[in-house]
């Protein structure tokens, strides 16, 4: 507990966690309602093939940009100034380090992603609503949807954590985390679509964001599958990045 005392010390009093978090928040809100702001003023030819969920929550394909930076930085910021030194002479085993920054990230990105996610859905909801668009949280796989979109953020962060914590470099690591979430997917879509279709739902943004989807799609995997698919890569990561963390002197 005291590990995870001094890394919430070491998060809160940073200023790029407070930017991050805040950048976050705008996002999945701002973005969301503008989104449904379009939407109703351009209505769907067939209103009963429109995804007012999906309309609401389509900020958070924006905001896991700011929240894996967050997660980067968590990281390598110590090792950027140098305080990695004084953290691992304090505590020399150094997984509890890594371990402590991961609860302390997952539990501030949940902490701001949950209300985030909420207000989207729900302002996102009402601008729909003159249209006959909207939906209610209580709908089939919407509550699934909107809690998803909390828990997928989260392992976004956490995906930056171990990625920091094995390439030590703010660049490297945050052009990673742009190829693992987007690059991989860009990649496969040169494929035939056939192929596409077989693949792409294995890959580690699609995986993860099928827990927002709400209806049936066959670019995704189930919901839960795709979300542990998507826990599990982060998982292997953080397992990488612990042991590296051990092996290396710094």
């Amino acid at each position: 507990m005291s590990v995870v005392r001094a890394e919430f010390t070491k998060f809160r009093s940073t200023a790029s966690t407070g930017w991050t978090l805040l950048s976050a928040l705008v996002l999945v809100a701002g973005v969301g309602i503008l989104y449904a702001m379009v939407r109703a003023s351009r209505p769907p030819a067939d209103p009963s093939a429109f995804d007012a969920t999906a309309a609401s929550l389509s900020g958070v394909q924006v905001a896991q940009i700011a929240v894996g930076v967050l997660g980067v930085l968590a990281v390598t910021g110590e090792y950027a100034t140098g305080l990695i030194r004084t953290t691992f002479t304090a505590v020399p085993r150094r997984t509890p380090v890594l371990l402590g920054k991961a609860v302390v990230v997952a539990a501030g990105t949940f902490a701001v992603s949950l209300p985030a996610v909420v207000v989207a859905f729900l302002a996102g909801q009402s601008v729909l609503a003159p249209e006959g668009l909207n939906v209610s949280l209580t709908a089939p796989g919407v509550l699934r949807a909107v809690v998803g979109a909390a828990l997928y953020l989260t392992v976004v962060a956490l995906l930056g954590l171990a990625l920091g914590a094995l390439l030590r470099s703010t660049a490297g690591a945050v052009a990673a985390l742009f190829g693992a979430l987007f690059a991989l997917q860009m990649t496969v879509g040169f494929l035939p679509d056939d192929v596409y279709r077989d693949v792409a739902k294995y890959l580690p943004a699609p995986a993860g964001q099928a827990v927002v989807i709400v209806r049936p799609d066959p670019y995704y995997l189930s919901p839960w599958a795709g979300f542990a698919l998507f826990a599990l890569y982060t998982v292997v990561l953080l397992a990488l990045a612990a042991w590296r963390v051990r092996r290396r002197d710094v």
